[in-house]
């Protein structure tokens, strides 16, 4: 219920109109309290005989209250409509302030469909919170209350059935349904979350499926999973029913209850028969405001789960951004000092880095080598603040880490990762990430660097550029981080999808525009390393060996072996 006050403050911001939406829908309901009771005892009245002006009065009553409860009406939905699209609107822009400063570390622990099912599914869901969770039992409650105050004065004994009444059918028959709809609402969820999943990879991982022919088996996998989350709705479906029945069928004996009631308050002199339909009307109508509560289980536990889902999420703490944030110096090249630095990812005992201690002169040019799950590219996302620091010390320019904010950080830098995402649009567009209002002259210039001319500015690009191979993503990344111009570059297997002739160029563009700027370079190729300032050698999170390349390779140790092998592999 933690996460669901969340949602409840937000709510509450929009005072005016909830006030608005609970005055309304009182004056709509105790209005055709009346409406009802007047009909009553007109009915009661006329059968008497009683003089024309008795008549038209009770008559004029009815038509002002029908009037009233029309227009009260109207303005009840007009204004909690109103307060519900307001507040979906704040608990949008609130989940996505929370969950912004988690990316790109949220992927890590969830899955993209199931993420996405989170953000759509569950919002959707708390867009029912003021209008089927939060409103009815208010006006359920103080028309009851106003209904059985008026009803006392003509029988207790008839007030207290109805109080009765607004007990058994506002919150015990609720609460009973509410205890088996938790279970159900958790099994629905979870299903549409697995649906949501598994389409997402039947739709990501298509070609390859259909290469390695295990198209069928996901298929069969996405069926079973649609199969499964029609039964759950169809489980919810019919407890929703079953729900609505029961409360109907208690009020329905309340009011029968009512009508003995007062035939034997009559016979026995204690109540006027005039005044006997009129208690019966208002029974039979005041009753109608706790139908909404016959679904109130469902609804409250379906917004009890989505906001649980939702804002599981972002329960993690962001990283921390300084109190007193210091900036980077502005045209000049920083240097990088790691000290004692320690990661490992979260549920996993095995460090990914550990005690890790490097020093990066200014404009120095440093490589950072090893194999597969050596933590080269886990160091580099550290020193983008992408992975949070948990032990050991990093030093930008001589400022601490932790003194840096992390959009003054990648402002000044040129990142180039393993996997660079491209917008749908044109070769311009995603050029122009790096800096808008560039000229044609510098956009054309940047392709000529990175070998890719025979683009022009106008070629479309599709979804996560999958129109382009995997050597042009990557050159379009290194054009767009050439554009950007900074003095400090972050690249992490840059050219690892090219061939060795386009890689020789791709590095002497980038060297010769980062003459001085500090280059921190991941690769798993050794070769073209010679120019490098340093050579940092990792093995299983630890550094093992650094040095330049003719140091390394005079040790005879760890970087000289790998280099063996890569010649007798590519001899």
């Amino acid at each position: 219920m933690k996460d669901l006050g969340i949602v409840l403050k937000l709510v509450m911001i929009e005072k005016k109109d909830i006030l608005l939406s609970i005055f309304f829908g009182f004056l709509a309901g105790i209005t055709a309290v009346g409406l009802f009771a007047s009909s009553g005892y007109l009915i009661s009245r006329a059968a008497l005989i009683p003089p024309l002006y008795a008549l038209t009065v009770v008559i004029a009553v009815l038509k002002m209250f029908g009037f009233i409860r029309a227009a009260s009406r109207y303005a009840e939905r007009y204004f909690s409509h109103r307060a519900t699209f307001t507040i979906l609107s704040e608990l949008r822009v609130s989940f996505y302030e929370k969950i912004e400063p988690l990316a790109p570390r949220i992927f890590q622990k969830y899955r993209s469909g199931d993420l996405l099912s989170r953000i759509v599914g569950d919002v959707e869901s708390l867009q029912n919170f003021f209008l089927r969770v939060f409103y009815p039992p208010i006006v359920l409650v103080i028309v009851f209350l106003s209904t059985i105050f008026f009803t006392s004065f003509y029988s207790l004994s008839v007030a207290i059935v109805l109080l009765i009444g607004l007990v058994l059918t506002g919150f015990v028959v609720p609460a009973l349904f509410a205890l088996h709809q938790r279970r159900i609402d958790s099994e629905v969820r979870e299903s549409r979350g697995l649906l949501s999943t598994e389409a997402a990879e039947l739709l990501y991982g298509y070609r390859d499926l259909k290469i390695y022919q295990k198209l069928e088996q996901k298929e069969k996998q996405l069926l079973d999973a649609s199969d499964e989350y029609v039964g759950e709705q169809e489980r919810d479906g019919l407890h929703s029913m079953f729900s609505f029945s029961m409360n109907t069928m208690v009020s329905l004996v309340i009011s029968w209850f009512v009508l003995g009631l007062g035939a034997w308050l009559v016979a026995e002199g204690e109540l006027d028969g005039l005044y006997l339909a009129m208690l019966v009307m208002i029974s039979l109508t005041v009753f109608e405001n706790s139908t909404p509560m016959a679904v109130f289980p469902v609804h409250l536990e379906d917004n009890r789960h989505a906001s649980r889902r939702l804002f599981s999420v972002v329960r993690e703490e962001p990283e921390k951004e300084p109190e007193t944030p210091v900036k980077l110096a502005v045209g000049q090249a920083p240097s990088i000092e790691v000290d004692g630095l320690t990661f490992s990812f979260p549920e996993e005992e095995r460090l990914a880095l550990r005690n890790v201690s490097l020093e990066l002169p200014a404009g120095s040019k440093t490589a950072i080598v090893g194999a597969s799950g050596s933590g080269k590219s886990t160091l580099l996302q550290m020193l983008l603040k992408i992975l949070p620091n948990e032990k050991g010390a990093i030093r930008l320019g001589g400022l601490n880490f932790e003194q840096i904010e992390s959009e003054d950080l990648w402002t000044r830098s040129n990142v180039v990762l393993q996997e660079n995402h491209f917008f749908y649009g044109s070769i311009r567009h995603n050029l122009e990430v790096a800096e808008e209002g560039l000229s044609d002259e510098v956009l054309n210039e940047a392709l000529r660097k990175v070998k890719l001319e025979h683009f022009s500015l106008e070629d479309e690009v599709f979804e996560r550029g999958e129109n382009l191979s995997g050597g042009e993503k990557q050159r379009l990344a290194i054009a767009r981080a050439m554009l950007k111009g900074e003095h400090l570059w972050l690249l992490d297997e840059p050219t690892s999808s090219v061939d060795a002739l386009t890689e020789r160029a791709l590095y002497d563009a980038i060297f010769a525009q980062a003459l001085e700027d500090t280059v921190v370079l991941v690769s798993h190729r050794l070769a073209g390393l010679e120019k490098m300032d340093q050579i940092v050698v990792m093995e299983q999170g630890e550094v093992v060996e650094a040095g330049t390349f003719d140091e390394l390779m005079a040790r005879r140790g760890y970087f000289y072996e790998m280099k063996q092998i890569e010649k007798s592999v590519f001899m």
